[in-house]
């Protein structure tokens, strides 16, 4: 099965590991996620005024680009995701941001294509019973926090596919895979995000406070489908340090690259040892790589 991919900026530099596990993986499942052969930034955060066209301008021409490629257009960045789910649906039902962007972009798109997230095609297409069968190094033993931030959780009626309240998706692959998914009770809390910009010790906090929440429940690795997500949870961790007595590191994964590493795929391209906080110890121990 084919389907067209919109990789995103920082999957195509700074989360390699993501990409390359996520399009890895996917193949192994069955699932060819065929990169779009033109496309732009998607803006990275959806406009707070969406009666400005020009920032509505961006998402919406990948999505024009998307929909000539084909019907659907998966995503593995969970803030792409949201740019592009939200952006369609302004196209779809506002006529005036429609009649405007169409004018603006010289198209004819009425919003018709849908728009899913990776971990979204994994459970309702694939399904998380295929993925256990197709696991050939079981992650047993390994506790597994699951950190599902907000980009696929908020505003509920625009992009949610899982519960707000209180989502599973990311639980349920994680057991299908061998693991124990940890309960814990920050999984869709802010990481702080973009705050890290203007106040780098706001978000320190904010993370620090979800994995404190995630290793007081016994977790000892987290995995995430963002990867400003990923990018906070893993590298303010040294601040963490230097401001809490006795916190333990603790690494921050992309499911994709725990997903590969279960189905036994070569983990050489997922770049583990680009992240801060090197979880190549951990899964050599479990004698997973």
């Amino acid at each position: 099965m084919e389907i067209p991919y919109y990789p995103g900026c920082t999957l195509n530099t700074k989360a390699k590991g993501f990409d390359n596990s996520a399009r890895a993986s996917a193949r192994e499942l069955g699932l060819e996620l065929v990169e779009l052969e033109e496309w732009n930034c998607c803006g990275a955060t959806f406009p707070l005024l969406v009666d400005n066209m020009l920032d509505l301008a961006g998402p919406a021409q990948v999505l024009i680009s998307a929909r000539q490629a084909g019907q659907r257009l998966a995503v593995a960045c969970s803030t792409c995701y949201n740019v592009l789910k939200r952006t369609n649906r302004v196209i779809r039902e506002d006529e005036d941001s429609r009649e405007k962007l169409n004018f603006f972009l010289d198209a004819d798109y009425g919003g018709d294509l849908e728009v899913l997230d990776l971990l979204q095609i994994l459970r309702d297409e694939i399904g998380f019973d295929n993925v256990k069968e197709a696991v050939k190094k079981p992650l047993s033993g390994l506790k597994v926090a699951a950190y599902y931030g907000c980009m696929v959780l908020r505003p509920p009626a625009e992009v949610a596919y899982d519960d707000p309240e209180n989502p599973h998706a990311l639980d349920d692959l994680i057991t299908a895979l061998g693991a124990e998914a940890v309960d814990y009770s920050h999984q869709g809390e802010c990481c702080g995000a973009y705050l890290a910009v203007k106040s780098a010790e706001v978000t320190a906090e904010m993370s620090f406070t979800i994995l404190a929440s995630a290793q007081r429940s016994g977790a000892e690795l987290v995995v995430a489908n963002c990867p400003l997500c990923q990018f906070n949870l893993d590298r303010m961790q040294k601040t963490m340090g230097s401001r809490h007595t006795g916190f333990q590191p603790i690494p921050v994964l992309y499911f994709t690259q725990l997903l590969g590493i279960a189905l036994g795929l070569d983990s050489e391209g997922f770049e583990l040892d680009r992240h801060y906080v090197d979880p190549r110890s951990l899964l050599e121990g479990a004698n997973l790589i």
